[in-house]
């Protein structure tokens, strides 16, 4: 009887751990920070009482694939530096919480800048597992430097104001704004002096994946119809071609091993800045969305 109930124990225990390994997700164990680009936020909240979603729900589906995922929100204008140490202090109290040894940051626009800062230059680097960036603006985006120098000197505080006003009334977080600086850190000659300044570190390995637009589509792309060709002749201007997804040439979204694009569906004209997050859901239609963020996780983890 005692060897009956000792090989049913036997049993039950390899039955347990079969089933246990069958609902594994391919995800399991890995730790996630997603980080936003310019006038971004965090999606635990989202805006306009959680209707707005950054990344459309990519959070929740690598959720449901094992992750642990952080949604980490900072100022929504501001620069790099600012950005990264908000950024920084969120994911240690996180990684804390849930147990997390190492991290792997994924940031999209700007936030790729924000997360390579991070990496480099916060004393944060031990817990790094890696660094991938998304359709971010490694040589600049010349929109900003556009954007900078239609400006005129004299009105550029003005206008400051009246942004950086906009952006506390819509966040409500309590964060800094400064639209001006926010802009100079997007500008072609600021990333020489920013890449000059923050370096890849040794043992981190740095990925990065873009896209972009085929024209400028005002249907597809009714927001990045109009800065589609001001990017353009901005970016064969400073030397990085015309391709790009409305916002960064596609020369200046590759750093460290380049690992392209989505795969586009037949009747999509491309993928804008936009829609390379999913931002409020406006690219699932174009691309499968989740099966290309699944595969930027399984890369960062293997």
């Amino acid at each position: 009887m005692k060897n009956l109930l000792l090989k049913l124990s036997v049993l039950v225990l390899v039955f347990s751990l079969s089933v246990s390994k069958l609902s594994a997700g391919p995800l399991d164990g890995m730790c996630i920070g997603l980080v936003h680009g310019i006038l971004g936020f965090d999606d635990t909240k989202g805006l306009a009482n959680g209707l707005v979603k950054y990344w459309g729900g990519v959070d929740n589906y690598l959720r449901s694939q094992g992750a642990k995922v952080l949604t980490p929100g900072s100022s929504a204008m501001s620069n790099i530096q600012n950005r990264a140490w908000e950024t920084k202090s969120q994911l240690q109290t996180w990684m804390a919480a849930n147990g997390c040894s190492k991290v792997h940051l994924i940031g999209h626009s700007q936030g790729g800048l924000v997360v390579r800062f991070i990496a480099a230059n916060t004393g944060f680097s031990s817990k790094v597992a890696s660094v991938t960036t998304v359709n971010s603006l490694h040589k600049g985006a010349p929109l900003a430097d556009v954007s900078l120098a239609v400006i005129p000197d004299f009105l550029k505080p003005s206008v400051n104001l009246v942004l950086t006003t906009l952006a506390k009334l819509i966040y409500r977080d309590g964060r800094p704004q400064d639209a001006i600086e926010m802009a100079k850190s997007l500008t072609v000659n600021y990333l020489k002096t920013f890449n000059a300044n923050t370096p890849n570190v040794s043992g981190i390995k740095y990925f990065s994946y873009g896209s972009k637009m085929a024209w400028a589509d005002p249907i597809q792309h009714p927001l990045m119809a109009p800065t589609y060709p001001i990017t353009w002749a901005g970016g064969l201007f400073y030397g990085l071609g015309g391709d790009n997804d409305g916002v960064v040439p596609s020369s200046s979204q590759k750093w460290g091993t380049w690992k392209g694009e989505p795969s586009a569906k037949w009747y999509a004209t491309g993928i804008d800045h936009l829609q390379a997050t999913n931002f409020e859901w406006t690219g699932q239609n174009f691309f499968n969305v989740t099966g290309w963020y699944l595969s930027i996780a399984q890369n960062a983890k293997q």
